[in-house]
């Protein structure tokens, strides 16, 4: 039986862990779950997984959460505060943290989970985009396991060799090759993009996702996370690493060899099977995703994004190659960025442009621990806050 800490578990990544862990009862055990500041919502999911602690991010919403549970006759305890989290990542409650906190807000409990040695089940791709080496430093010595659970990158984990040190050159690994649905913009010109809003921006073609992670789709600035992050995870050159659009959404990566061989893992697109992998792996379980019947596919299609058009591809890429805390910065300014355009005090077409202007203005700086890091994070946010007010 193995404990699972859900960060974020409101969330939609959150409820497709829930879902996978309820069907194997003598398995898996939900005993800490999360929420930002949803009291209800985490109250009730607390009544239906019966964890041993539930924790609420907004620390002044700790004692509505305990009257919460208290009215639903729970023996759940309740906690608030980023402090909170990295002591339940770290503590004996959990033996697996399934890390789905949106944003830089995951980034401390990311990191005590991997300190203290934990599976480590990532979804907070922001850890691995802002603080790269911090993690990897983390994984080396708390002597945890990390699976991804992006479906992309739990694709190429799935897709590569056991090791995953030194893939290029032990492996025989030539590109890692990232997956991406286009969003539901892909083959627009950018005079299309005008008047764009929040809910067209978040009508994604094949996942249900939350807003932020839509808008992230529909500007490509989701994969281009995911590059680095690819990066983070597999230790590749930042050149071996590409993006392919493919508008079906079945083939989540692909993994090219020197040989001229390509290994590709295909499904659905429903997170489940991405978080039953990483919570049985090495085994398989039953995921409750329906199976994928290749006979009724039309076609599998492929074509290269448009990175002129959807320019935060290309900044992301950027930020890689800059190192440092460049990516950091480039999260920073996103999150800000888009957080306006679904405020509506931002155009589409302008979050790329903020992001821009803030990775020129900040030059990066390495990275050297949480404290400094998350400095220059707010110092990026403020930045970005400045260049909107300027743009509007």
């Amino acid at each position: 039986m193995k404990n699972v800490a859900v960060f974020g578990a409101t969330g939609s990544i959150g409820t497709s862990a829930l879902d996978v862990i309820a069907r194997h009862p003598d398995r898996f055990r939900a005993s800490v779950l999360s929420a930002h500041r949803n009291v209800e919502a985490l109250a009730e999911l607390c009544a239906r997984h019966q964890p041993d602690l539930a924790i609420i991010a907004d620390a002044a919403l700790e004692n509505a959460l305990a009257s919460a549970l208290k009215s639903r006759g729970l023996r759940t305890q309740a906690a608030a505060g980023e402090s909170a989290l990295e002591q339940a990542a770290a503590g004996t409650q959990c033996d697996v943290v399934l890390a789905a906190i949106v944003g830089a807000a995951g980034l401390r409990s990311t990191l005590a989970a991997a300190h203290a040695g934990k599976r480590l089940l990532l979804a907070n791709k922001e850890a691995a985009v802002m603080a790269g080496p911090l993690l990897r430093a983390a994984l080396g010595q708390g002597g945890g396991e990390l699976v991804p659970v992006d479906s992309e990158h739990n694709a190429l984990f799935q897709c590569l060799p056991d090791s995953h040190d030194e893939l290029h050159r032990r492996g025989g690994v030539r590109k890692l090759w990232l997956t991406a649905s286009g969003g539901p913009f892909r083959g627009r010109t950018r005079a299309q993009l005008h008047d764009i809003t929040p809910d067209q921006a978040c009508a994604h073609p094949n996942w249900r996702m939350g807003r932020k992670i839509s808008v992230d789709s529909a500007t490509l600035m989701n994969k281009g996370l995911e590059v680095i992050e690819a990066q983070v995870l597999f230790g590749v050159d930042a050149d071996a690493i590409e993006v392919v659009v493919h508008p079906q959404s079945m083939v989540h990566s692909l993994v090219e060899y020197v040989d001229g061989s390509f290994l590709a893992q295909l499904g659905q697109p429903d997170m489940r099977t991405a978080i039953a992998h990483a919570l049985a792996w090495p085994e398989r379980i039953e995921a409750g995703v329906a199976r994928l019947d290749p006979r009724k596919l039309a076609s599998l299609d492929f074509e290269a994004p448009d990175e002129e058009t959807f320019r935060c591809l290309a900044l992301a890429r950027e930020a890689m190659h800059a190192g440092g805390d460049a990516p950091a910065l480039l999260n920073a300014a996103n999150e800000i960025a888009v957080a306006a355009f679904l405020a509506g005090t931002l155009p589409f077409l302008a979050i790329p442009d903020v992001i821009e202007a803030v990775l020129n203005e900040l030059p990066p700086s390495p990275v050297v621990n949480v404290e400094t890091l998350l400095e220059r994070d707010l110092t990026a946010r403020s930045v970005s806050r400045r260049i909107i007010g300027q743009q509007c």
